[in-house]
């Protein structure tokens, strides 16, 4: 069986764990997280309520506790209160989750006629999953506003914009009720300005829901929990644990002000599943905070986790990556070949290839980036991939890999700059690599 796993399986897989995966955002294993994945594959439950193991449930509300208050999420947020933090199996369900929350209480509130009236608002630089989030919730796909960022707000969402777009539909009949922002946008890793978005959908009466599900991880250091300022106005958080945090995938964190929310939209229950301590409502039911009934022991790895490695630990894990991601925007700097498109926040450099001297057409311009992109992942020696920034073709470099060190990054630029080399016909570049 190994035999064939190493002949016909592994040819085909991309490797997500080396040290030279640069593509998409990290998806991060570790020893703890390895060791949570099977321990709950040996225990084999399916935790769907409280009765069902309840180890599972509260150690679920107790890990979500414990991460909400490293990253200083309001006390609503935790599970004393009204409120409380549910694993979801990605930020995609995460989001849908939210939005039939706030879809539900919006149409208790103006009649279930009204559902062809709602709209929601997130920027073009919000991940996909709001669009399918509405596909699914009976959103109409014209009452999706994808608002237009540029450059000058470095792509994050201005207010202005979005307090205009609300006041014209009101204007003609419609009715706002849901907000996205994110810290830290799937393209350049840039961050909405929560506070003064969570202050419009407060004020007229929406849901603000902030997706942090890769950049979330990084507020635990004290200098970056900045970025979170403003998620006091959020009525849900979304962060994901296995992206950037050492933890095994599945594991994408949801915190709710307000769990009835969730579980008047969520909730079914039927004969079978009735129990006494469900009934008197003594228990959490996680089946009430997701889409499916069946749910993995997915707060164990989480567990492990944090107890194994520490805070400590996992701050100098994010910041040894923030630190890489700089010497690599550094290199990209003093190369007057490059241009690095966007200003880098966390581990993600958004970067392109300049075109020659006197060539501004935009369209050999992108070709250029995307053959380089094609040359330098077809060399095996790294993975990248890209994105488009106000109509350009972007190479995005995000590290984020377990064993990523500062001698993989400098390969990996030497890779960079000798595949440039050839598309230009110019000379490597002397001082591309900054000691």
């Amino acid at each position: 069986m190994i035999v064939d796993v190493q002949s016909k399986i592994l040819p085909g897989v991309t490797h997500w764990q080396s040290p030279n995966f640069y593509a998409y955002y990290p998806s991060n294993s570790s020893v703890a997280g390895f060791l949570g994945e099977m321990l709950s594959a040996a225990i084999n439950m399916v935790g769907f309520s409280w009765i069902t193991s309840p180890a599972a449930t509260e150690l679920e509300m107790i890990v979500l506790d414990w991460l909400g208050k490293l990253l200083k999420l309001p006390q609503e947020f935790l599970s004393p209160g009204h409120g409380g933090g549910v694993i979801q199996g990605t930020a995609s369900e995460a989001v849908l989750v939210v939005l039939l929350a706030a879809r539900d209480k919006t149409l208790r509130r103006v009649g279930k006629s009204a559902l062809g009236k709602l709209v929601v608002y997130g920027s073009d630089q919000t991940h996909s999953a709001l669009q399918k989030a509405c596909q699914i919730g009976g959103v109409h796909p014209e009452n999706c506003r994808l608002l237009k960022t540029d450059s000058s707000t470095n792509y994050a969402l201005p207010p202005e914009i979005v307090s205009e777009a609300i006041s014209h539909d009101i204007s003609i009949g419609l009715i706002p009720f849901f907000l996205c922002g994110t810290v830290g946008t799937t393209s350049s890793a840039t961050v909405d300005p929560l506070y003064s978005l969570g202050k419009i959908a407060k004020s007229n009466d929406m849901w603000f829901h902030v997706d942090a599900a890769y950049a979330g991880s990084a507020c635990i250091c004290p200098e970056y929990r900045k970025y979170l300022d403003g998620v006091e106005e959020a009525d849900s958080f979304n962060m994901n644990a296995h992206k950037w945090f050492l933890t095994n995938f599945d594991c994408s964190t949801l915190w709710v002000k307000d769990r009835n929310a969730l579980i008047q939209s969520l909730s079914t229950n039927p004969e079978f599943l009735k129990n006494k301590a469900s009934q008197a409502n003594l228990v959490v039911d996680y089946k009430d905070w997701q889409i499916p009934l069946g749910r993995r022991f997915r707060s164990l790895k989480l567990w492990m986790v944090l107890r194994l490695y520490g805070v400590e630990n996992l701050q100098h894990y994010l910041r040894n990556h923030i630190e890489l991601a700089k010497y690599f925007e550094e290199c990209v700097g003093q190369d007057s070949r490059f241009e690095v498109v966007a200003p880098r926040l966390f581990a993600l450099v958004c970067f392109r290839l300049l075109p020659p001297v006197g060539d501004n057409e935009v369209c050999r311009s992108n070709k250029l980036n995307q053959v380089l992109l094609e040359a330098v992942n077809s060399t095996g020696k790294l993975f990248i991939s890209h994105t488009a920034l106000s109509g350009m073709y972007t190479l995005r470099f995000a590290v984020g890999a377990p064993l990523t060190e500062r001698r993989h990054i400098a390969a990996a630029w030497k890779v960079l700059q000798d595949e440039a080399s050839t598309l230009l016909g110019t000379p490597l570049q002397d001082n591309g690599n900054p000691s």
